[in-house]
């Protein structure tokens, strides 16, 4: 629960305006690093090819029935969100594909939307995996 209060937004989103960018999403497969100075000139190269990140695309897996797997996807995830925000996307799009035990996974991604929510990254999970059990 955050002690925080909500900001209020109305005033900047009404004076918002179309500008001429194309929003992208982009797929995490595709990036070579998830390390500042690598997403500084990705995000540079976008912005002066005309496009703006809108979401970052990534597919986890936690196929393994382990608690040390589980935390090392996680975190890998976590590099994601971090590079999601870093790049000026509005959220992440998570596509699940295996969930070996959902009582491991589940509260690994509620950690990292959290994580996200801090980021200012809307935290999207897809796929047919049952991940709460």
């Amino acid at each position: 629960m955050s002690t925080t209060e909500s900001t209020n937004v109305d005033g900047p989103i009404s004076g918002c305006r179309p500008a001429d960018i194309d929003p992208v999403v982009v797929d995490g497969a595709d990036l070579e690093s998830t390390a500042p100075e690598y997403l500084r000139d990705l995000k540079a190269e976008l912005s002066r090819r005309g496009y703006q990140p809108a979401a970052l695309a990534v597919t986890a897996c936690f196929a393994e029935d382990c608690s040390l797997a589980t935390q090392e996807e996680a975190d890998r995830l976590r590099g994601f969100v971090r590079a999601a925000a870093f790049l000026g996307a509005g959220r992440i799009e998570i596509a699940v594909d295996d969930v070996a035990e959902p009582a491991k996974v589940d509260p690994a991604l509620s950690a990292l939307s959290e994580r996200a929510a801090r980021e200012g990254v809307t935290l999207r999970i897809t796929g047919d995996a049952e991940i709460a059990g």
